[in-house]
């Protein structure tokens, strides 16, 4: 249990979120980033500890990582599950680029070691049945370019199409050139005019006084009313052809998705098991990023209620003031059975807020997977629950003053906390009179 409700936004966990999203490439790891949630099983937590780690051993060891190819097609995939539906060319680059990544993973996680030990095993539980879709990637490879359009070599017949469809606009290139050379030898046509497209069709610029001494058809105007696009007779029927030949090209493409698709539907599930695993590697990506940019480890952890921490740090207030130069003091901290209240007095500005939300936001970064900053000789423990009350809670809506809201919170921690809680108070007793606020503390 947390408490309040707003709890990551008492302790600065919304913020953390916020740069964690960041260093996602994908909605999906965004995605995987917003569901992030407190955990209280110490397997579950060391596992997701373990998954960090071993990615940060990963990008200490490989020169070369993908990490720029991570695109969301599960909605693509999911619709070409319909029988006759298919991807567009687009799509399929994309798929094509995410499942080279996902291979590549695959071989990095499912590496062994010298003594051909699994060599990063929290990894491996994440990549557990995935796919790599090989004979796919190769499909692809036969029908899309380096630039990722579709090949001349796709299919015999779009061969066969395009390679009319470039002698046709060849001859209708020759024959416009030669036309327009004649029309501004006669005075129709100014010197610097080429030919141009209007509607799909290869056309002439010509002055509106000139258009009845050019025989052809006239296809447009320029907004100004100072051209006018005409198609000259000799190319209507070679223009005529060519549209044609690319509605030809067009049906063939649409034919080659479709049978592309017609492969990929029997493993749409595989596929979309696939995508998954790439959202969960894009989340521990970030989680990796992020613990190296605040210099975070992964402590010593036990299953139990424990704070034996050396010189953490509040990684929110380290990234502010690093902005100016500036550092953070660290805090050392030690709660235990036999130790288990610390009272904390002195003046304002003091530190004492800025202490308790550091072990709150630590606390609770560590039990959502992350890893935090503080000295690897530290120990960390789990909780069940963290319940905190900090800051100014006055309410006009429920009528209660900072003080009444003070003793409704206690009340509420009173009622749900055990001996695997830890609960954090700013100003215990406060907004009150002194000595009342004190007996009540």
């Amino acid at each position: 249990m947390l408490y309040p409700k707003n709890f990551e936004q008492k302790v600065g966990f919304d913020e953390i979120r916020t740069l964690l999203h960041s260093y996602c490439l994908s909605n999906m790891g965004r995605e995987r980033v917003d569901a992030m949630q407190y955990a209280s099983h110490p397997a579950l937590i060391r596992q997701l500890h373990n998954q960090v780690a071993e990615f940060r051993l990963i990008m200490s060891e490989e020169t070369e990582l993908p990490e720029q190819d991570f695109f969301d097609l599960r909605e693509t995939i999911k619709h070409i599950s319909i029988e006759g539906t298919h991807m567009e060319e687009k799509d399929m680059w994309d798929l094509y680029r995410s499942l080279c990544t996902l291979h590549s993973w695959i071989q990095i996680i499912r590496t062994n070691d010298e003594e051909q030990h699994i060599k990063f095993p929290a990894l491996e539980q994440v990549a557990e049945g995935v796919f790599t879709f090989y004979a796919v990637t190769k499909r692809i490879e036969q029908i899309l370019d380096k630039y990722g359009h579709i090949k001349d070599e796709a299919s015999a017949d779009l061969f066969s199409i395009r390679r009319e469809l470039q002698r046709t606009e060849s001859g209708i290139s020759h024959t416009l050139h030669s036309i327009l050379r004649s029309a501004q030898a006669q005075g129709l046509v100014d010197k610097d005019v080429s030919p141009t497209i209007r509607d799909g069709r290869l056309v002439i610029p010509v002055a509106p006084a000139m258009k009845r001494r050019l025989r052809g058809i006239v296809h447009d105007e320029s907004a100004t009313g100072k051209t006018v696009y005409i198609e000259p007779a000799d190319v209507v029927e070679a223009n005529n052809r060519i549209r044609e030949l690319k509605a030809d090209e067009r049906r063939e493409i649409i034919r080659i998705l479709r049978d592309f698709a017609a492969m990929l539907r029997p493993n749409v599930k595989e596929l979309l098991r696939g995508f998954a695993f790439l959202a969960d590697i894009e989340f521990i990506r970030a989680k990796a990023h992020f613990a190296i940019y605040i210099k975070a480890i992964k402590p010593v952890f036990e299953n139990k209620q424990v704070l034996d921490w050396t010189t953490a740090i509040h990684p929110l207030l380290q990234l502010s003031l690093a902005k100016h130069n500036k550092k953070v003091v660290p805090l050392d901290i030690e709660l235990n059975k036999q130790q288990r209240i610390l009272i904390i007095s002195g003046p304002n500005a003091g530190g004492k807020s800025v202490c308790l939300k550091t072990v709150g936001l630590l606390q609770y970064m560590l039990q959502c997977g992350m890893l935090i900053p503080l000295h690897e000789r530290s120990h960390a423990g789990i909780f069940g629950s963290i319940f905190i009350d900090i800051g100014d809670e006055q309410s006009i809506e429920d009528d209660l003053s900072t003080y009444s809201s003070h003793l409704t919170n206690m009340k509420i921690m009173m009622k749900h906390c055990n001996e695997r809680s830890l609960i954090l108070i700013d100003e215990f007793g406060g907004g009150t009179e002194p000595q009342i606020g004190g007996a009540i503390a």
